[in-house]
């Protein structure tokens, strides 16, 4: 998985850069006036050779300008990220995420497995990466599961309602080798705050980063219109005996 790179991230690259690039700007200009100063007046500089010395020094200064557009570019991406990541909330969302709050008693994540395996182990460790609880993966086949954990820990302790926890699944095949897996939040997302600058949306129980989100699709929980057995409405009157006194109904 290739991993994205924020706002903050680019933006420290683009300044490093720039104070690189500037830094042998000056460097460059303190050597070529030095060259200048001591050259031989019997042998002058090639013109040539001039020439291609500043022209390095002017793409030198493009490439000084060019970091200074590039960051206001990603200056101004980072401040729309907000409102472009808001037009993913009420959509269904996977992500490569395994933090999640205990509410209500219980957590739920999802886990993929690349190949059916003969072993395969979840434990769920608190904030502080520590094994609260461990057993076997209720599902081994190929494909994504779902799991929900009961918030009891191994000795029988009910966990800290509220707090956060995370899921680690490791699994083998029948001559032991490893299985590919990965642990996955899924679910509608419902907010999108920014930190850092970098957006993170809520998904579920979950705080999780934009660039974890690997799939998305159109929410499809939809409400049925009932339709009333009885209309005793005028309306619904009228409507029946019309449909009685259809004349095709008596071909029928």
């Amino acid at each position: 998985m290739v991993d994205s790179i924020s706002t903050n991230t680019a933006t420290t690259r683009i300044n490093s850069g720039s104070t690189m690039l500037a830094s042998n700007f000056e460097t460059f200009l303190t050597l070529l006036t030095s060259q200048l100063k001591n050259q031989d007046p019997l042998s002058p500089v090639d013109s040539n050779q001039f020439t291609a010395q500043l022209t390095q020094m002017a793409g030198v200064e493009q490439q000084l300008l060019t970091n200074d557009l590039l960051k206001s570019l990603v200056a101004g991406q980072g401040g729309g990220s907000l409102a472009n990541a808001a037009n993913y909330i009420g959509k269904d969302a996977t992500a490569a995420w395994a933090a999640t709050k205990l509410t209500d008693g219980k957590a739920t994540w999802s886990y993929e497995l690349a190949n059916t395996a003969t072993d395969a182990k979840l434990q769920v460790l608190d904030a502080q990466g520590k094994v609260v609880w461990e057993g076997t993966a209720p599902d081994k086949s190929t494909g994504v599961h779902d799991f929900t954990w009961d918030g009891k820990t191994t000795s029988g302790v009910n966990a800290t309602e509220g707090g956060v926890y995370t899921l680690k699944i490791t699994a083998n095949n029948a001559t032991g080798g490893t299985v590919d897996s990965q642990v996955l939040t899924r679910g509608r997302i419902t907010g999108v705050e920014m930190y850092n600058g970098e957006a993170y949306l809520t998904v579920g129980n979950s705080i999780l980063p934009l660039s974890t989100v690997i799939a998305l699709e159109e929410n499809r929980t939809a409400t049925p219109t009932p339709t009333p057995a009885n209309d005793d409405s005028e309306d619904g009157l009228l409507a029946s005996i019309a449909s009685a006194l259809n004349p095709l109904k008596l071909f029928s």
